[in-house]
């Protein structure tokens, strides 16, 4: 196949209009679907996995693991894989395209770079809802940051990119190399960081407090520039309490978020289902009256739903 680049067709189907952003595991198009004339965002793998047959047969189980595992996945806070193939060495995800802002451009812009207490609330309820449905089936995400985190127009969260799932009944190799890097270190657990061979869900609800830390003071718990630095935060120091950062928030809030970056995954909430529960006396309301029939102003990206979507069954 030829190089990929703008105006690509993939499998004489997906055309590739414009890059949107490139990761660990390769970049992302934004497309169109040619046979049902809908936009799309592809995943292409990058070829410098394929350089080596060991690479290859390990990049190809990993493609093919995340394929089938993120096409089985669904939530309303999942961003939804239609397809997925293979031509020579160049394999392809293609996704929903999600209209909207990822979380750290939200945070980025809202008023002193942080949300206030009920719109937190809305996004992080959502990303539980999503990793409720990705844990009952068996998975793991492993990367969650604001960069795979979208809020769509009307204020629906989706989570992106289960490029490094992980099946929690394999038992199977390691499909992570040695020495490559787990995720963001920023939101990553101390049991990813250190490399613990069996990871389950409570792994990624660490990376729910990170974020929501991050949503409600401006910054991730370990906010530092050098890499060691934080690994050490995320290992060893106590993470600091939202007063501490000068950001009041009521005491309930802060003992779950406390309860979420918890050291030890046994000293976290069970589930990312109780963790939705445990939000929701911090969730929007929906104002009653006929105003509710009008629907909504202009909609705005920063805006959170109203009524987040529960997990199933809660």
């Amino acid at each position: 196949m030829h190089a990929i680049g703008q105006g690509t067709v993939l499998g004489d189907r997906y055309a590739l209009d414009r890059p949107l952003g490139r990761g660990s595991m390769g970049q992302v198009w934004q497309g169109r679907d040619l046979h049902l004339e809908r936009p799309i965002a592809v995943k292409i793998v990058a070829a410098e996995l394929f350089a080596e047959a060991e690479d290859r047969d390990r990049a190809r189980r990993r493609f093919v693991r995340e394929a089938k595992a993120a096409a089985a996945l669904d939530s309303a806070n999942i961003a939804t894989v239609y397809d997925a193939a293979v031509a020579g060495d160049t394999h392809w995800l293609v996704m929903q395209l999600v209209d909207g802002a990822t979380l750290g451009t939200l945070i980025d812009e809202a008023e002193e770079e942080r949300l206030d207490v009920a719109s937190a609330a809305a996004v992080a309820a959502q990303i539980c809802s999503g990793l409720a449905a990705a844990h009952a089936a068996g998975l793991v995400h492993r990367d969650l940051k604001p960069e795979n985190v979208m809020i769509r127009r009307d204020g629906v969260v989706k989570i992106l990119d289960f490029g490094l799932v992980k099946l929690m009944a394999d038992d199977g190799p390691k499909l992570t190399a040695t020495g490559e890097q787990p995720g963001n270190l920023r939101y990553a657990s101390p049991e990813l960081l250190s490399g613990e061979a069996v990871l389950d869900g409570r792994s990624d609800l660490y990376s729910v407090g990170c974020l929501l830390h991050h949503m409600l003071a401006g910054t991730p718990p370990f906010p530092g520039e050098r890499p060691m630095a934080v690994l050490r935060g995320h290992l060893h120091d106590a993470p600091p309490s939202l007063s501490a950062v000068g950001v009041p928030v009521p005491e309930a809030l802060q003992e779950l978020l406390l309860a979420l970056l918890a050291k030890d995954c046994e000293d976290r909430p069970a589930s990312a289902a109780e963790v939705y529960g445990a939000l929701g006396p911090w969730l929007p309301t929906a104002r009653p009256g006929p105003g509710t029939l009008h629907g909504f102003a202009p909609e705005d990206p920063r805006r959170p739903f109203v009524l987040p979507q529960s997990p199933y069954p809660v």
